[in-house]
C-alpha cells in the first residue's frame, strides 16, 4: 500500500496542483496532482527518469478517490519502474555508456588524475580517479565535457549547411526535453544524450539547428530537419524507446 505524508482533506485548486510524498514498494518519490477541466477520468504518468510521479484529475475529485486509484495501480508502478537504472552501477566493475558503447568503470585508487576513456586489452573502459564517493560526480563531469566537444562540432557543420549563425550553445540536465533553442540563436542540450550512440547524438544537433530557421514542429521544419539528418527516424525512434533510461541514472 501507499504510504502517505500528507493527507489533506481536499485537493488544491486547479492554478495550484498538490504536491505530497508517495511510498511505492519502499521507494519515496514526489507525487505531483493536477486538476484539468477538461479530464473525465485519472491519468497517472511516470515523469523522465523514472523518479516522479504526474496525476491528472478530474475537477473536484474526492481525495479518497485519488487514493484508492494509486492503491489500484501499485502493482503496474512497480513493474514500470523496475525498468529505470539507478546508480548503483556507478562504482568500480559498474557500466557506463558513452556514445552508445558500453564502457567498463574503473576506479584507479588516485586522489588525482583525470577521468578518461581508453581501450584496454579489447575492452572499453572509464577510468575515474578521486574519492571512490564522488565518482558519480566526475563521471558526468567527463560526460558534460564530451557532450559539448561533439555537439559543438555537429551544430557547427549543420548551421553553415543553413547558413543560420548560432549565437550559443550550452548544457544543461533537463528532464522533459533533450534540446532547445531561443529566436537569439541560443542553442541548449541535454548532456545526457552523450550516452546514445552517434547518430543520435547528431540527431539532436540537427533538430536544435533546424529551428534557427523554422520555430516550429511544421512540415517545413520536419522537411529541413530530415535533410541535415537522413537518419531523422531511427534516431526519433531509439530515443523514444530508451531515452528515459538515459535519464534514469543519477549521479549525485
Amino acid at each position: 500500500m501507499f504510504s502517505r505524508l500528507k493527507k489533506p482533506k481536499t485537493v488544491a485548486s486547479p492554478s495550484a496542483p498538490e504536491r505530497r510524498m508517495v511510498d511505492v514498494a519502499g521507494r519515496t518519490m514526489p507525487l505531483t496532482i493536477k486538476q484539468n477541466a477538461r479530464s473525465t477520468r485519472i491519468t497517472l504518468r511516470i515523469e523522465p527518469g523514472g523518479r516522479a510521479l504526474k496525476l491528472t484529475i478530474p475537477p473536484g475529485l474526492a481525495q479518497r478517490e485519488i487514493d484508492a486509484f494509486l492503491d489500484r495501480h501499485q502493482g503496474w508502478l512497480m513493474t514500470k519502474l523496475a525498468r529505470f537504472s539507478t546508480d548503483a552501477s556507478l562504482r568500480h566493475g559498474g557500466e557506463i555508456r558513452l556514445r552508445g558503447v558500453k564502457h567498463a568503470i574503473e576506479h584507479t585508487g588516485k586522489l588525482r588524475g583525470v577521468t578518461e576513456a581508453i581501450e584496454v586489452g579489447g575492452r572499453n573502459v572509464l577510468r575515474v580517479s578521486g574519492l571512490e564517493e564522488h565518482m558519480g560526480r566526475r563521471i558526468a563531469d567527463f560526460l558534460k565535457k564530451e557532450a559539448r566537444r561533439d555537439l559543438e562540432a555537429l551544430v557547427a557543420r549543420h548551421a553553415a549547411a543553413i547558413r543560420k549563425p548560432v549565437t550559443s550553445i550550452s548544457m544543461k540536465d533537463t528532464r522533459s526535453r533533450w534540446g532547445s533553442c531561443s529566436s537569439e540563436g541560443n542553442l541548449s542540450f541535454s548532456w545526457r544524450i552523450v550516452m546514445a550512440p552517434p547518430a543520435v547524438i547528431d540527431y539532436l544537433a540537427a533538430h536544435e539547428v533546424a529551428h534557427l530557421k523554422e520555430m516550429n514542429h511544421g512540415p517545413r521544419f520536419w522537411s529541413l530537419c530530415e535533410r541535415l539528418c537522413p537518419h531523422m527516424e531511427e534516431a526519433k525512434a531509439w530515443l523514444k524507446r530508451h531515452g528515459t533510461m538515459l535519464h534514469a541514472i543519477d549521479f549525485e
